[in-house]
């Protein structure tokens, strides 16, 4: 087996070092021939930065380091001047800092080519090196990975991230004007903000973030997964003690499920490698960034957390997408945590639907959810909900609620918000958490049952109803009970042959009560 390129973006060292590498280079050769000015956004550890070492070295004229892969043949190998700009190298602290460390970039490209330039404000100085970079080598190739991260990474504090946007503003408008002097242009980052000039002012630029073309440039198919990695599969086949067929579809479970065109769906690299190398399922991809932003603005916004799976969106809010008013469904898309799972092109406009892409992102995602909304320890969550599921299978009511009502305890009063759809989503974490399916388009559709627990020997048709202090816990679980018996919720069940039980829920407060019904 080769050795696993985990952390490694250099492509130069995964060919000369014999690392694993998937062959992207056709969909790259596509790339290259079809246009010149793009963009492309993919949530982190998704392969970007490899694919703009791929182009950097495909430009360079390293036709040695491809052979074998499928563009080897496929162009003309001339090496290009290239200006390649990695955020990740440059400090952004602060506007002046950003300012600087991009002069100090444009310095070191002025050396490595043994340009004249006069230096100049960084606006006029980036002008002045594509030029003359231009005038003596030939025309330009500009490779920018992660351009947004100045941005992203204070989009916790408004005014800085402003402030850097600005800065990106007037850097990036450069690219426009020098047209005649660039040969091809590819940005990439998490998020595609409107408002940064390279989309509003460079209006050339192609993003190909939804291209159906170019929909598995990056992440891994099931057909590269099971030829690339045939070997490391047979050794964790060998490792968990089960048959291949078995072993894929737990993989499939864990780890596929993104898509950026409602049909092909990839895995995500960096997990799928963390698998093999550890041989053992676990959530890498989220675990290498907790999404600490995202959980405080889906609490401040007391966000119905139920609504993140079958939520349909128009493509404009991907369109649309800007620093001081961002759609919390839109940035949970471009960091990855949700994905587009179908497509309606039929409506007046294209409409996606978005889920979660996989099991690993879900149960983790909930599980910091829970922890952030509850207040309760994250070590803790997971062995409770394992106890919950444990008890509703063993029909103990009693014990399943004592539980409920000791995690309920734990929410500090400030964290407690006097809505109905608060609870919901606190009830919905939960039997996520217990791995128990509900049924969604029950949960989403108003005037139906709240929630439907669907379990191997049993069906729990769930109301909640949630009463402000002074309201009698029993008058309230009687009504969520005969809600359900007067709307015949269980008219759906009919022909299934497992007991159906109607459970009513009751909020008062900090405090818990149900009422069981047959």
């Amino acid at each position: 087996m080769k050795k696993l390129p985990i952390g490694i973006q250099n492509f130069p060292e995964i060919i000369k070092e014999e690392y694993l590498y998937v062959d992207k280079t056709k969909h790259i050769e596509e790339l290259i021939q079809s246009g010149k000015y793009f963009f492309l956004s993919r949530p982190r550890r998704f392969g970007k930065s490899l694919l703009v070492s791929t182009l950097h070295e495909i430009f360079s004229g390293n036709k040695s380091l491809f052979q074998g892969l499928a563009i080897y043949d496929k162009i003309e190998w001339q090496p290009h001047p290239i200006i390649h700009i990695d955020f990740s190298a440059i400090d952004y602290a602060t506007e002046t800092k950003l300012q600087d460390g991009l002069i100090e970039f444009l310095d070191g490209i002025k050396t490595d080519y043994q340009l004249e330039v006069n230096k100049g404000g960084f606006k006029a100085y980036f002008k002045k090196i594509i030029q003359a970079l231009s005038k003596k080598y030939g025309k330009v190739v500009v490779l920018v990975d992660e351009y947004d991260k100045p941005i992203v990474n204070y989009i916790d504090d408004i005014e800085k991230a402003t402030k850097n946007r600005e800065i990106l503003k007037e850097f990036f408008a450069v690219l426009k004007s020098q047209d005649a002097f660039l040969r091809f242009v590819f940005l990439t980052g998490v998020s595609k903000f409107s408002k940064v000039s390279i989309f509003s002012e460079l209006n050339n630029l192609r993003d190909i973030t939804l291209s159906k073309k170019f929909a598995t440039l990056l992440g891994y198919t099931q057909t590269e997964l099971e030829s690339y990695f045939e070997k490391e599969i047979q050794s964790l086949c060998f490792e968990l003690g089960i048959k291949k067929a078995a072993l894929l579809a737990k993989i499939k479970m864990w780890y596929n499920g993104y898509s950026w065109n409602a049909k092909d769906t990839v895995y995500n690299p960096f997990s799928i490698l963390n698998l093999f190398a550890e041989q053992q399922f676990d959530n890498y991809w989220f675990a290498s960034g907790t999404p600490t932003f995202l959980m405080q603005l889906i609490k401040r916004k007391s966000f119905d957390v139920t609504v993140l799976e079958n939520k349909k969106v128009s493509k404009i809010v991907f369109d649309s997408y800007n620093i001081e008013s961002m759609n919390i469904f839109a940035l949970l898309f471009q960091t990855g945590y949700l994905t587009i799972t179908d497509s309606d092109q039929k409506s007046r406009t294209l409409q996606y639907t978005l889920n979660y892409p996989n099991f690993e992102v879900k149960e983790a995602f909930v599980t910091f959810l829970f922890e952030s909304f509850t207040n309760n320890e994250f070590d803790e969550i997971q062995p409770l909900a394992e106890d919950l599921r444990q008890y509703l299978q063993a029909d103990n009511l009693e014990g399943f609620m004592n539980i409920m009502k000791a995690l309920f305890a734990k929410i500090p009063y400030p964290l407690h918000i006097e809505q109905e759809a608060y609870y919901h989503s606190l009830f919905y974490m939960i039997a996520v958490l217990m791995g128990v399916e509900i049924d969604l388009e029950v949960l989403t559709d108003k005037g139906r049952v709240d929630g439907v627990l669907d379990l191997p020997s049993k069906i729990y048709l769930i109301e909640f109803k949630y009463g402000k202090a002074g309201r009698k816990m029993k008058t309230l679980t009687n009504q969520a009970i005969n809600q359900i018996k007067k709307k015949n919720y269980g008219e759906r069940f009919l022909n299934d042959s497992r007991p159906i039980y109607y459970l009513g829920v009751g909020f008062v407060g900090k405090e818990i009560g149900y009422q069981l019904s047959l």
